[in-house]
């Protein structure tokens, strides 16, 4: 399993180490992020659904 996680060169390595690139998407911690970028995406989500939903159903009524 640690051979999963293990970079194919050091470049990469190098890479991951500097950016703080999640090696996996099980490593990245979502909901550590800032309040305020909880809130801009939640906005955002609700936003496009709300939009879908309308439009939906204003096509529906003319």
């Amino acid at each position: 399993m640690e051979e999963e996680n293990k970079p194919f060169n050091d470049v990469v390595d190098h890479f991951n180490k500097i950016e703080g690139n999640a090696t996996s998407p099980r490593n990245a911690k979502l909901n550590k992020l800032p309040k305020p970028i909880k809130y801009v995406g939640y906005f955002i989500i609700g936003f496009i659904s709300i939009s879908i939903v309308l439009t939906i159903i204003l096509n529906l009524l003319d």
